[in-house]
């Protein structure tokens, strides 16, 4: 993949109902695979991290995820193809410094 055709996102995924971890790594099954699938459709997208958003109870309520891609639409499609929420997309600015 060419990094210089890609840019950083960060995706916002919130669940309506909280899901177990099991079915978190599930979802993380389904992403992998849809990622793959566009890789061999020839579109540039690349998962970097993900942090885990959990209620009181450690219920899964969402994720915050970091892709870097060729553009919004192969963000948007990933989801699709992999049963996601994209609750709201952005692109990353600079990160701040800080303690």
């Amino acid at each position: 993949m060419s990094e210089q055709s890609t840019e950083d996102f960060l995706i916002l995924r919130s669940l309506d109902d909280p899901i177990t971890e099991e079915e978190l790594r599930a979802a993380g099954e389904e992403s992998g695979e849809a990622l793959k699938a566009l890789r061999d459709d020839g579109v540039d997208i690349e998962w970097v991290e993900s942090e885990v958003l959990t209620d009181e109870d450690g219920r899964v309520t969402g994720t915050f995820c970091h892709y870097r891609a060729e553009d919004e639409d192969a963000i948007r499609e990933h989801a699709d193809r992999a049963g996601l929420p994209a609750t709201r997309i952005d692109r990353r600015g600079e990160p701040l410094d800080g303690e």
